[in-house]
């Protein structure tokens, strides 16, 4: 189908622009991509949400020949960078990549946000951030959760979060309900330090991304002994997960996630064209080498397995965060 504007066009209209604007979704869509395509990444750059960004990126750059640009507008779990997505033009030209918190959390951890997680984006594809094991300092005499469990009864314990509200938290207070421990959440602002304090016996525990407790684990000072999920890591096969050690809770269940959105109304031929990119830039070498460093086991899906993720995982987190007595900001 071409699209000609003819001289009573411009007139009614006033611009090119202002024309496109008015033309019917399926014409949009056809003639996407025309111009540059912006990415708003609501996380700060060299985290997994920014290197995702980059990396599907520059995929959708090469198969479409228009230039991809990430601009990296962090700050308050994500609100800051998915309000400039919130208010972008639904056209297809930009989109956001965020993550779990700043899409299901948040809901819980803000007594007001800045946009509607439900109502103000258009899903495109969802991206598996991995497992995040627990792990112990090497000095602990346990194996697995139930050891632990038994060790840490009547004893000054800790386990170190890499947030309030992460799954890390979540994890710590799911454990002293199940076990009947009061085990303290010790909260970092990163992982760096955390699995380093555990490495140290600073504190005797912690729940986060194999990337980041790599180091510690292959120097032998901590161990792992869960994995959430229902399937074990392909990185840590000898480790059981949660679930088959006898945990049933759905907190254990719980996935961090990736997610690329576009603004609300965005023309759905569009999105479906972008979630076909991302779903193939996921099978790439290059995204296969970066699944590979940080042990995630699977690549990008399309928008209808975000939704499904969403309405069937997102009311779990927020049940579980309810009961941890956060006070909303």
């Amino acid at each position: 189908m071409i699209v000609r504007a003819t001289r009573r066009d411009l007139l009614r209209y006033g611009s090119l622009s202002a024309l496109a604007a008015a033309l019917p979704a399926p014409a949009i869509a056809q003639a996407w991509p025309a111009k540059p395509i912006k990415i708003v990444c609501t996380y700060p750059a060299g985290g997994l949400t920014d290197i995702f960004a980059r990396a599907y990126g520059e995929y959708v750059a090469e198969k479409t020949g228009q230039p991809v640009i990430v601009e990296n507008k962090a700050g308050a779990a994500g609100a800051i960078g998915a309000e400039i997505v919130k208010q972008s033009p639904a056209d297809g030209y930009t989109l956001m990549f965020t993550n779990s918190t700043t899409m299901v959390q948040n809901k819980a951890l803000f007594k007001k946000l800045p946009y509607d997680p439900d109502k103000d984006f258009a899903l495109v594809a969802w991206f598996n951030t991995g497992h995040l094991p627990t792990m112990v300092n090497k000095d602990i005499p346990v194996k697995n959760v139930a050891e632990f469990a038994a060790w840490a009864q009547g004893k000054k314990v800790s386990l170190a979060t890499y947030g309030i509200g992460s799954f890390a938290h979540i994890v710590t207070e799911t454990l002293n309900r199940h076990y009947g421990l009061k085990m303290e959440a010790v909260h970092y602002r990163g992982e760096s330090a955390m699995w380093q304090d555990v490495a140290s016996g600073a504190v005797q525990g912690a729940t986060g991304s194999y990337a980041s407790g790599s180091a510690v684990l292959q120097a032998g000072s901590v161990k792992p002994i869960a994995v959430p999920t229902m399937v074990r890591m392909k990185k840590l096969p000898d480790v059981a997960t949660f679930y088959e050690q006898g945990l049933t809770e759905k907190a254990f269940q719980i996935r961090g996630w990736v997610g690329c959105a576009a603004p609300a109304g965005t023309p759905p031929e569009v999105v479906q064209k972008l979630s076909a990119l991302m779903v193939e830039a996921g099978k790439t070498e290059r995204v296969r080498k970066i699944n590979d460093t940080f042990a995630i086991d699977e690549g990008a899906r399309d928008a209808a397995y975000f939704r499904q993720v969403l309405d069937q995982e997102g009311p779990v987190s927020i049940e579980v965060l309810k009961t941890l007595g956060i006070e909303p900001q």
